[in-house]
């Protein structure tokens, strides 16, 4: 069958909206925390009890592939029929989630492999890296463990770095994050999200100090927001031509190394990837290199702006607080087959 036949037919199947197809010259590399992937089989060593057929959600294999074809369907059409080329993932049990995902839904035409490592979360979620092995090729990978010298003990999720070469030539590092979340509190947890950030930017700085004109792009669910001291003070991740230092910052060490293309909709009236109770908000959040926008590099963000995928299949009315909020699998208990907590956040790179 031809190939763009059997794409109208996945898209029409999983009611995608096929529109014009993304420019040819860009390759779309996005994040997306799909909430809670597990695999319906127990695992042992993880605490995943209530994502079984068995637990709390009745977690079987019909809603498990579900949400695999659901996630399937953001990427399609996220990309209007040309799915990106590379996909960060928070909230992944494991392989077998990952090879359903790229094997077993309308994916598996795109030719997706993945990069995965499992980490010491007690809940046994991960971050892992999908690429269309047609557009990208792995050059290295590892994962890079964070252990909290105030509390060794706290079982963490490992970040994922991984330098791949593009379809059009250049390489870029890629740093797939999912830092603590806030569910301890608030102010109890800033000292485990600026210890991510440490972490993270001691790694982007171990790369430039290696090849200053590396590319290097950070994505992911922070659990902060883009002006929260994780982000401004211990990434230092900035505002893109912002060169003065605030009174805020007076403290911190400035340089222009990493700007955080979500700023971009931090002066915007509600609008984010995630809503917590009537706040929409970027706790997803994508940073790069200043090379990537300034022109002075061969790879460059297109039009330098990031875009939050809000189509309206993602989102349903919020009848407590108004407006729209996110389409989830599950509303506390209750199964209502939806995608998950997070909308995805994408850029378009060009490549000279």
């Amino acid at each position: 069958m031809n190939s763009n036949i059997l794409l109208m037919l996945v898209c029409i199947l999983f009611g995608v909206r096929l529109m014009a197809q993304e420019p040819s010259d860009t390759l779309l590399v996005a994040f997306y925390n799909v909430e809670n992937l597990f695999h319906p089989t127990d695992d042992s060593l993880a605490a995943d009890d209530d994502f079984t057929p068995e637990g709390l959600y009745h977690w079987g294999y019909k809603r498990y592939y579900r949400k695999i074809n659901n996630i399937a369907k953001v990427l399609v059409a996220m990309g209007r029929g040309n799915p990106p080329a590379i996909v960060g993932v928070a909230e992944i049990e494991n392989d077998r989630v990952l090879h359903d995902l790229c094997h077993r839904s309308p994916l598996q035409r795109f030719g997706y492999r993945f990069v995965h490592h499992d980490s010491p979360d007690r809940r046994g979620v991960d971050v892992a890296l999908l690429y269309r092995d047609s557009l990208v090729t792995i050059l290295q990978e590892r994962a890079v463990p964070v252990v909290f010298p105030f509390e060794p003990n706290t079982r963490n999720r490992d970040l994922l770095h991984a330098l791949v070469r593009l379809s059009c030539g250049d390489s870029l590092h890629i740093i797939v994050n999912h830092w603590t979340s806030r569910f301890g509190g608030y102010a109890a947890t800033i000292p485990k999200r600026n210890y991510y950030a440490d972490v993270a930017r001691h790694l982007v700085d171990s790369i430039l100090a290696l090849n200053p004109a590396a590319n290097v792009l950070l994505m992911g669910d922070f659990n902060d927001y883009p002006t929260d001291e994780s982000m401004e003070r211990h990434l230092r991740a900035r505002r893109f031509a912002s060169t003065k230092a605030t009174a805020q910052d007076a403290n911190t060490i400035h340089d222009d190394t990493l700007f955080n293309l979500m700023y971009h909709f931090v002066a915007q009236n509600n609008v984010g990837s995630h809503k917590h109770e009537d706040f929409w908000g970027c706790l997803d959040q994508i940073v790069v290199t200043r090379g990537m926008l300034d022109g002075s590099g061969r790879m460059r963000v297109a039009g330098g702006v990031p875009h939050i995928f809000d189509e309206e299949f993602l989102l349903v009315p919020d009848d407590k607080y108004g407006g729209m909020k996110n389409y989830r699998t599950y509303l506390g208990p209750r199964y209502i087959g939806g995608f998950a907590d997070h909308l995805p956040v994408y850029v378009r790179i060009a490549c000279d």
